[in-house]
């Protein structure tokens, strides 16, 4: 592991995602749902208005750190399905690193991903297998931890996710519709743990860590593309909020008709290589039928911020 290569490259990539943030305006017409970037547009705006956000900031482009998120990872390690889960799968954002912490604090296995699938798949981080003497357990909670220290985990690995932890910019709590930052990553990582019977899609909990100013009540499950992932379970610093049978349902297996040639090719912030993971799923499936997956139509992209604070 370079780390010195690491950080030249995570810099250079946060460089060129804010310059492309610069046209933001003229993008969002673009989107496939430019419904949803009115909502994020919205809470990013509050967030930073009135300081309920925490580094990195600005929060917009991103899953945003939030005041409280160490008192909302307190509330979620009391849940029941945390306290039984062995193995979460925590998304890589800043505002639930108090949450990959205390998954391996409570000596469970940690699931994340490489940010944006751009060099692998998974890896998986515990206590007993990847804290090496003299390290502290949050050395394995961020991105550069992740990469130095963790396991990678391969498409036919065999393992059962037990609870998935997502982040979140909005969510509703009458439907369960989320929406994250843009780049749907979290719902890829669904299809193909999904698709590969690593998880059970209609009984494996969802939950998020938000801000309570992150809680809303105008996103429908309507309005929801069919690979969007809704959640079961809110947490805010001060309140559990369990989504009732209006949440709307969880899809399965990766949604190879909406994933255009451009979502194919984002790797990093607007560097273009396929995501090995997705080519070759994508190649193995294909062989096996000996027909080709369906590709969805060509779009725009949002801008991306920085992976500073991961």
């Amino acid at each position: 592991f370079d780390a010195a290569s690491f950080e030249t490259d995570r810099l250079a990539k946060d460089a060129d995602a804010m310059e492309a943030m610069a046209a933001e305006e003229a993008t969002f017409a673009k989107l496939r749902t430019p419904w949803k970037w009115a909502v994020r547009r919205r809470i990013w705006d509050m967030m930073e208005a009135e300081d309920y956000a925490e580094w990195p900031r600005p929060v917009h482009h991103r899953i945003p750190n939030f005041v409280g998120a160490e008192a909302a990872a307190m509330r979620l390690a009391d849940l029941p399905e945390f306290q039984s889960a062995s193995l979460v799968k925590v998304n890589p954002d800043t505002p639930q690193r108090p949450v990959r912490r205390l998954v391996l604090s409570e000596g469970k296995t940690l699931l994340t991903p490489q940010p944006r699938l751009r060099t692998g798949f998974f890896s998986t981080l515990s206590v007993d297998e990847n804290l090496e003497p003299g390290m502290r357990v949050d050395q394995l909670t961020n991105s550069k931890g992740v990469a130095q220290h963790g396991t990678q985990v391969t498409l036919d690995a065999q393992y059962t996710v037990d609870l998935v932890v997502v982040g979140s910019t909005a969510v509703c709590p009458a439907t369960g519709a989320r929406v994250g930052k843009g780049e749907g990553f979290a719902e890829l990582e669904w299809g193909i743990l999904s698709g590969q019977g690593n998880l059970d899609p209609q009984t494996t909990l969802v939950v998020t860590t938000v801000h309570d100013c992150q809680v809303v009540s105008d996103m429908p499950a309507g309005q929801l593309t069919k690979h969007d992932v809704p959640v079961d379970v809110i947490v805010t610093p001060t309140r559990v909020l369990r989504v009732g049978q209006g949440r709307a349902p969880k899809p399965s297996g990766v949604m190879w008709d909406l994933l255009s040639p451009q979502k194919l090719s984002q790797i990093k912030a607007r560097a273009f290589e396929a995501p090995p993971v997705l080519r070759d799923l994508k190649r193995r499936i294909e062989g096996e039928t000996g027909m080709p997956l369906p590709q969805g139509p060509d779009e725009t992209l949002p801008p991306t911020a920085g992976r500073q604070g991961r």
